[in-house]
């Protein structure tokens, strides 16, 4: 079994099933999470538990919870309220099927399953109460009001204005680099690692992912809708300033090249096998949806 096989039978096993009055919104919850994606997140959670000495089956559930979050992100940032997005994957945006209320739900839903998941009883007989603790404190922080949620909030105000390159900077570690931090550091709390290498874990997703929102620039003006699978061009229509904007797309290359070398280069403080880490951040760099 793959990886990503392994991570989509866990995450589909996670959702509640059963004839139940709330199946709306089991439905809802199920259509963002079955719409596909790279579950990157997922998997940097199990890479670094296993070049960390962590096992597979102690570091899936905190894999599985992060892209519950991801996934209710992803609900709530197409609402008409945040960036009125119709597309999402070359599929429909979830309120577009079941209504902005049910979408809504949907996302906080999905949050609340998260931490379920990653509190269960299974979950902490699989790496113990401190990992688990540690693990769900590390999500519960990049993901609410100095995490992906402040970054989005400040992506917000920076539509109203002529936004600078930290500006920018700070919302996308946080509003893209969140989640991705958070899946580095929980793989390596969950595999045992000692504080050095949770940090350099969180260099190494503080760089790619900074990197992946460069990436995501350019693709919004160099890609097509069929390519990426979302209305392409948007960022120019709203007159919002991006790295491409302030930059241009040769120099943003350039940034995701240096920040991709970067990500590489602070795996050296790891002894297990970071092939596949430095093969994921090569392959995100190069990406082409």
């Amino acid at each position: 079994m793959t990886d990503l096989q392994m991570i989509e039978n866990a995450l589909y096993g996670y959702i509640p099933r059963g004839n139940h009055k709330e199946q709306t919104l089991i439905d809802s919850m199920e259509y963002s999470m079955r719409a596909g994606g790279k579950r990157i997140r997922p998997q940097l959670v199990l890479e670094f538990s296993r070049i960390c000495g962590g096992n597979d089956d102690a570091a899936l559930p905190f894999g599985c919870a992060l892209e519950m979050i991801h996934t209710y992100s992803l609900i709530h940032d197409d609402l008409p309220c945040m960036d009125d997005d119709d597309m999402r994957r070359g599929k429909p945006s979830n309120h577009k099927v079941f209504g902005e209320d049910t979408a809504l739900l949907a996302g906080d839903a999905l949050q609340s399953l998260a931490f379920e998941v990653a509190s269960a009883p299974e979950t902490i007989a699989l790496c113990g109460a401190d990992k688990a603790c540690a693990c769900i404190n590390t999500l519960a922080s990049c993901c609410g009001t100095l995490g992906m949620v402040g970054g989005q909030v400040i992506d917000l105000a920076n539509e109203k204005k002529t936004a600078t390159y930290d500006e920018i900077y700070a919302c996308d570690e946080k509003k893209t680099g969140g989640l991705i931090i958070a899946a580095c550091k929980m793989g390596a709390i969950v595999g045992g690692a000692d504080e050095k290498k949770i940090r350099m874990a969180e260099k190494y997703g503080k760089c790619i992912g900074i990197a992946f929102q460069v990436v995501d620039d350019i693709l919004d003006v160099t890609s097509t809708d069929e390519e990426l699978g979302k209305p392409v061009g948007s960022d120019m229509e709203n007159n919002k300033s991006t790295y491409v904007s302030l930059l241009g797309v040769e120099k943003c290359r350039e940034m995701v090249q240096n920040l991709t070398a970067e990500a590489i280069d602070a795996l050296s403080a790891f002894d297990g096998d970071t092939a596949p880490l430095r093969e994921l951040a090569l392959k995100l760099a190069k990406r082409k949806k």
